[in-house]
């Protein structure tokens, strides 16, 4: 029921609390003629909306006749003892009142659902105009609530949706209007005159484009209201002794109320407005005796219970008009009604206009026994508008604050997006950006691909902290040996990756002996480091027609060719020819090979252990050809696969760089098919593989495998960010809240661009995470039930910090605990306190992926372990946990899918709170 004819007569009706008739009315609404209101509309319908919004009005008019705000909370005007609050989530209260309260909180909680599915409804809409109009009655409701804070919230909301340069209609017109009467009793009386000179202009507009009754009376109604306001504003003026600032307002108002009735026809219900209009400039301009003829006319013609509004005006213009002509005793009348009327029906700048004449007729009269009450009532209803002001100022402060931390939030998630945090180097995704925009410039830069060998064992050595303090080292000695242009990045574990600007592959290899030398050589023994500690690196410099997928490709094959030949050293590939140079002898021509994906480090080294010699050096880099089923479970160690004699070598393509390397791989027997998708994992493809095992890219839309029925969800709606838009994770978010505005929707793996966007657009709804790059908006539950979440190390920190993220959103209490080892475990549990009340424990973990095992093997608690893609470069991109942890032989352990920390914790919350 958007506003038409029937919305008009109910608003007429609750205005004039008329509640009945207003009921009466509403109840005919699926039978309303107007065509946007046809029977049966949806409930998410605008005209749904509207008809959901006036019974919401309706029923919060009930509640403040029966003393109630919206939320149940007592009204007490008189200054008594207040009642208790309602309860409204049921039950029966004792005392003398049961059924009358009963009935008001079964009016509170229903207003409360109608006023939720209407917002929701507007809120789904794309006609801002209507949306603005449905905020702007919603701030009435507020208004009607005594929760100024949140009807100001609405008026700000409804006044940014109204463009300027929206086309003048009736709507228009209508919520303009609506929006200057919020903001007037707001106490903004100067908004509220702009809104409403805005609302007569676009009348008057409307009538010039469309002549006829219906834009008369628009131009006259809108007229007659700026009137009011104007009158308003100047007896605050003379109120304050500024007679002279207050002529101007008088003399416009007088115009426009004259401007008014000479628009509207004799018999317009709009008429009887503008003559109050008109007679209560009369009265600021002095000419009493016409005033006083004017306003008796209104009084008398106007029924007591057709507009009590307009007839409590009247009566307060005409009582002031009579004060003026020091006819005391008529005036005493007339204004006693109009408090009267003012009081009873809410309006509350017409009562402390006509407490305030009343003070100062019955003062002039020197009757102080008579003015003394109204000057208290007065001065009352002065307090409560310094408390009122006083509440909006902490408002403001409070939304300036959140402002404030929500900018600072940003630029430190900015900083979190692009810096890893252990090394405070910047991070992959930096990495990758960065890349990217040098090749898209054209620039030619040189990539060097760097792992610290055996790092395993220098965490076996000396602990999670130990190598931790090894990686902060080995960053630094890093940063240290390049150019101020050069960048270095932690890539992942104990990978980095250096760019080199502006250099060629021959450059960057003297660059990086240097710093390979300062590693080798340095003493680390102050760190309790026993074992040497060395890096490998691969280099390559960037030809044209390379992207970065490629240029890292090269490089970090080069890597495994040093790795391949024994370890701590340089090997580069030249950019020239696109071969590593060794000795000057060709390399042999690239040959298929299986599907390698980015961030996974397979195992291709087929030289035994300790055994540099037996390498090649003239090898290339995909000389050594690995078996399909080694990407699962990893090649022979100590038998050399067979080589095959060289090809003859063929020319480039045209596209030069490193396109030659990522060739159709020849399809693999080994490799069972069957329907469906395959299992996806972690990481994006590198080399293309054939045939419908194909792995699809991220960007990819992932297969739908939602079965056709499942049971209801209770958790969090999850929206993983990972391949959408800021955009689209905000539609997501945005449907997933309407659906289901009872539980939070959960964002897994955001930028912190779409971070920073959700919590400007949600605010205090939303709860961030910056370790786990994720964010709750809406309702978080009672937490219920223990969920600890053990991290194995810094690399796996991110994982765990989703997985105790997802299990704190699902209601639990979360413990984390970081850098556990196997060998810690007894020490951890022996006293059982930390798994004390605990439901379910979380173990996250990469190169120790033995310790969900451990953790399992001491606690009879349910165990779901996360295998991540962190660790070793011999890990397979998380295959190898994964594998391990499916493999325990340990009762009570279930595993996620590779770095989903996010199922896990879901998994956890519903485990621990059964």
């Amino acid at each position: 029921m958007p506003p038409g004819i029937l919305h008009e007569q109910v608003s007429v009706a609750l205005a004039n609390w008329q509640l009945d008739v207003a009921e009466a009315l509403l109840a005919d609404t699926d039978a309303d003629p107007a065509p946007s209101a046809t029977s049966g509309a949806p409930l998410t319908s605008l005209s749904r909306a509207w008809a959901d919004t006036l019974r919401a009005e309706l029923l919060v008019r009930r509640l403040r006749m029966a003393g109630f705000t919206l939320l149940g909370d007592p009204i007490d005007d008189a200054g008594g003892a207040a009642e208790p609050p309602l309860d409204l989530h049921g039950g029966t209260d004792p005392g003398a009142r049961v059924d009358t309260r009963t009935e008001s909180a079964g009016h509170a909680a229903a207003a409360i659902a109608l006023v939720r599915s209407a917002r929701a409804a507007f809120d789904a809409s794309d006609d801002d105009l209507q949306r603005a109009a449905g905020l702007a009655r919603h701030a009435r409701i507020e208004l009607l609530s005594r929760r100024v804070d949140a009807a100001m919230d609405e008026a700000v909301e409804a006044a940014s949706l109204l463009d300027p340069a929206l086309p003048p209609s009736p709507l228009l017109v209508h919520t303009l209007g609506a929006l200057s009467a919020v903001l007037a009793d707001l106490e903004l009386m100067p908004l509220a005159l702009d809104y409403q000179r805005r609302a007569h202009h676009t009348a008057l507009r409307l009538a010039e484009d469309e002549p006829g009754p219906g834009g008369t009376g628009l131009v006259g109604d809108s007229a007659a209201r700026l009137a009011a306001l104007c009158a308003e504003v100047g007896e605050g003026l003379l109120d304050d002794d500024s007679p002279d600032a207050a002529d101007p307002h008088f003399t416009e108002a007088r115009a426009l109320a004259e401007e008014s009735l000479a628009g509207l026809p004799e018999g317009d219900p709009h008429r009887p407005t503008a003559e109050v209009v008109l007679g209560s400039a009369l009265v600021g301009l002095g000419e009493h005796d016409a005033a006083v003829a004017t306003l008796q006319r209104v009084v008398a013609a106007v029924p007591a219970a057709q507009d009590r509004a307009l007839l409590a005006a009247a009566e307060l213009a005409l009582g002031r008009a009579l004060r003026r002509q020091d006819r005391g005793t008529d005036a005493d009348d007339h204004l006693a009604h109009a408090l009267a009327l003012a009081t009873e029906h809410g309006l509350p700048r017409l009562r402390r206009s006509a407490l305030r004449e009343l003070c100062t007729l019955h003062a002039d009269l020197d009757d102080a026994a008579r003015a003394l009450p109204y000057l208290q009532a007065y001065l009352a209803d002065e307090l409560d508008r310094v408390d009122e002001r006083r509440t909006r100022w902490v408002e403001l402060f409070g939304r300036r604050k959140s402002l404030l931390e929500t900018e600072r939030a940003a630029g430190q998630l900015r900083r979190q997006a692009y810096e890893d945090p252990l090394t405070h180097l910047p991070n992959r995704r930096y990495a990758e950006g960065r890349l990217d925009g040098l090749l898209a410039a054209g620039a030619a830069p040189a990539l060097a691909v760097v792992d610290i060998d055996h790092f395993k064992a220098i965490n076996d050595q000396a602990g999670h902290p130990g190598g931790d303090a090894v990686l902060r080292a080995v960053a630094q000695l890093l940063v240290d040996g390049v150019r101020d242009t050069d960048e270095v990045c932690r890539w992942a574990g104990d990978e980095f990756v250096i760019l080199l600007p502006d250099t060629t592959a021959e450059q960057g290899e003297r660059a990086m002996e240097r710093i390979r030398a300062s590693i080798a050589t340095n003493d680390w023994s102050a760190l309790g480091v026993d074992v040497p500690v060395t890096i490998s690196a691969g280099i390559a410099s960037a030809a044209r027609g390379d992207d970065r997928r490629t240029l890292f490709a090269a490089a970090d094959g080069v890597l495994y060719d040093a790795k391949r030949s024994g370890r701590d050293r340089v090997v580069r590939l030249s950019g020239v020819t696109q071969t590593r140079a060794a000795d000057g002898a060709p390399a042999d021509p690239p040959r298929p090979a299986a599907p390698v994906f980015e961030g996974e480090l397979l195992d291709l080294d087929t030289t035994p252990a300790g055994d540099a010699a037996s390498a090649d050096p003239a090898d290339s880099v995909t000389d050594v050809q690995p078996q399909p089923t080694d990407i699962l479970f990893g090649g022979p160690r100590d038998v050399p696969t067979p080589r095959t004699e060289p090809a003859p070598r063929t020319e480039q393509d045209d596209a030069g760089g490193f396109g030659p390397l990522l060739v159709e791989p020849v399809p693999a027997e080994p490799f069972p098919t069957r329907p469906g998708p395959r299992p996806r994992v972690a990481g994006r493809v590198v080399g293309p593989a054939t045939g419908p095992d194909t792995v699809p890219d991220a960007g990819e839309p992932a297969t739908d495998r939602t079965p056709a029925t499942r049971a209801p969800r209770t958790g969090p709606e999850v929206v993983r960010a990972g391949g959408r838009s800021t955009d689209q994770v905000l539609a997501l978010v945005r449907a997933a809240r309407q659906e289901h505005p009872e539980r939070p929707a959960v964002v897994v793996g955001a930028p912190a661009d779409t971070l920073v966007a959700l919590a400007a657009e949600h605010d205090a709804y939303t709860t961030m995470d910056h370790a786990a790059m994720a964010a709750a908006v809406g309702p978080l539950p009672e937490p219920h039930g223990r969920v600890v979440v053990l991290g194995a190390g810094s690399v796996d920190a991110a994982v765990a910090a989703e997985a105790a993220f997802l299990a704190r959103v699902g209601g639990t209490e979360v413990v984390r605990v970081e850098d556990v080892g196997v060998a810690q475990v007894p020490a951890l549990l022996a006293d059982g306190s930390l798994l004390e009340g605990t439901g379910c424990v979380v173990v996250v973990a990469g190169t120790d992926a033995a310790l969900a095992t451990a953790v399992a093997q001491v606690t009879e608690v349910p165990v779901v372990a996360v295998p991540t893609s962190a660790g070793q470069s011999g890990a397979f991109g998380g295959i190898g946990a994964l594998m391990t942890m499916l493999n325990s032989g340990t009762a009570g352990v279930v595993v996620s899918a590779i770095d989903d920390g996010c199922a896990a914790g879901v998994v956890a919350a519903r485990i621990a709170r059964r």
